[in-house]
């Protein structure tokens, strides 16, 4: 499927500015919309939105449906009649500029996510409580299990299913509706929790897509053992009679890792899966499209084959190759769901079969022009060489910035614009602009139909600003812009330098 020609900006909602410790669905993701606009982008792409289950990470969730309640915004509560205006104005401000602090974000945020739900149970019905019933009915498919889920984990203080009553970890229905009558009002709460959070999502979406940018999302193509996705599915995943893992995902070593990267998901039975006409991933894609314009599937080398690693190895080394369903998830999912508005991710280890696949499909794959001057004989990943089906990117939120790729790159660069002759980078920084516009220029002007940088490249960020080292299970995520930083004079400048590049 080809894109018009357009550009946008990678940000996630966490990194928005803000009083209450991360970036959220509030007034702040507004002006952003408005920045965008302003600087002629028709794109924000984010990551995913998922309720995070270890390291904050957005890639490992409790739920593939549901979305981070964390990202509810308070004064939006306080519109709505949910909680006392003067409540959310004297909330202390959580002093942490520019890091995410997540664990303080929960603090403050819980009690006042409960008090809402307490004044919205307490009021006489209204058409806030005639939106949630439709809410509920229309998605009970998947947030009965995923409320359960919440309400389970919290009782029995661990999210590891497995660790629960054997008659819950087997789900044995007499089990699940006396656990259920027990737990009444902590499942209404998480079901109440994510109609909050639908309401606030559908608002900005709908803000966004009025001023002509569309909603990138991005969907990682595994989901975490502890999750309600798993424990509500055992059938389709390789696990053993207690519900444990018997393999698991990763990665080889490639360029983002020497070692490999051992995720630990667990892996589908596609077996399973393929005998259901592959149901729960049109689901999957069903919902996600609600959700957004355009969807990114990360990993998606994985339906071709993926890495298969025995449960109780230690690292990634000792993994296989297993084929993957191949056209057959997206297949399926085409027939009830009509064209698909899917980019590939295609990055890392990638084989000719997977470049195939992703044609058979017809989805753009992803250049990124950091990984396009290691090898001087290898120009995959160089702007000039970017075919017109795919989206280009300074980098991901897995690389470093473009600035502090740059930095290690060139430890003692001649100056500040200019690479040496015999480098391949060299043509690409001939003029007089800093370098990182000059780098985002080369991406904007590609042959791409969609071109994409991270905030932090557009500010000309280091490495302090980087959002993901992989492999790393700690201290990623945090990076958050300053409030000042979107300013009027950066929106010309990058609406211009769009304007140049026809997009």
């Amino acid at each position: 499927m080809h894109f018009p020609r357009s550009s946008g900006i990678l940000l996630h909602i966490t990194s928005l500015p803000g009083p209450h410790g991360i970036g959220d669905l509030g007034e702040q993701a507004y002006q952003f919309v408005d920045f965008l606009q302003a600087a002629g982008q028709r794109v924000w792409q984010i990551l995913p939105l998922s309720p995070p289950a270890f390291g904050d990470s957005p890639y490992s969730s409790f739920s593939a449906f549901a979305g981070n309640p964390l990202l509810i915004n308070l004064a939006q509560l306080a519109e709505d009649g949910l909680l006392d205006v003067e409540q959310v104005a004297t909330v202390e401000p959580i002093d942490a500029p520019g890091k995410a602090d997540y664990a303080a974000a929960q603090r403050l945020k819980r009690p006042l996510l409960d008090e809402a739900y307490r004044r919205f149970s307490d009021t006489t019905r209204s058409e806030t409580h005639e939106q949630y019933d439709a809410y509920c009915l229309d998605n009970a498919w998947w947030l009965v299990d995923y409320a359960r889920f919440e309400a389970y984990r919290e009782r029995f203080g661990t999210s590891d299913w497995t660790r629960w009553p054997e008659q819950l970890v087997h789900r044995v229905p007499e089990a699940l509706m006396r656990t259920d009558r027990e737990l009444a009002e902590a499942i209404a709460r998480a079901k109440f929790f994510q109609f909050l959070f639908h309401l606030q999502w559908s608002r900005l979406k709908q803000y966004a897509n009025e001023r002509q940018v569309r909603m990138y999302g991005d969907m990682p193509i595994f989901v975490a053992h502890e999750s309600a996705d798993v424990w509500a599915h055992q059938g389709l995943f390789s696990l053993d009679e207690g519900g444990r893992p018997t393999v698991v995902a990763g990665v080889p070593p490639d360029y983002f890792s020497e070692t490999g990267q051992r995720w630990g998901n667990p892996l589908y039975r596609w077996d399973a899966l393929r005998g259901t006409d592959y149901a729960w991933w049109t689901q999957r894609f069903r919902s996600a499209l609600e959700f957004y314009d355009l969807l990114r599937v990360d990993h998606f080398r994985g339906f071709e084959a993926y890495w298969e690693i025995p449960a109780d190895a230690p690292t990634a080394v000792d993994g296989r190759w297993c084929l993957g369903p191949g056209t057959e998830p997206f297949d399926a999912a085409r027939e009830q769901l009509g064209p698909l508005p899917i980019i590939a991710e295609d990055l890392g280890l990638i084989t000719d079969e997977v470049h195939q696949l992703r044609e058979d499909l017809g989805f753009p794959g992803m250049r990124v022009l950091q990984f396009g001057f290691d090898n001087p004989e290898d120009d995959f990943h160089r702007p000039d060489q970017y075919p017109a089906n795919s989206v280009a990117y300074t980098g991901t939120h897995d690389n470093d910035t473009i600035m502090g790729w740059y930095g290690k790159r060139r430890p003692k660069p001649k100056s500040q614009t200019l690479a040496d002759e015999d480098d391949p980078l060299a043509p690409y920084l001939r003029g007089d602009e800093p370098v990182h516009w000059q780098l985002c220029a080369a991406v904007l002007e590609s042959r791409s139909d969609t071109a994409i940088l991270p905030m932090q490249d557009v500010l000309g960020l280091g490495n302090a600003a980087r959002m993901n080292l992989p492999g790393q299970a700690t201290g990623n995520w945090t990076w958050r812009v300053a409030a000042e930083a979107c300013s009027p004079e950066l929106a010309t400048r990058l609406q211009q330098a769009t304007e140049r590049s026809g997009r």
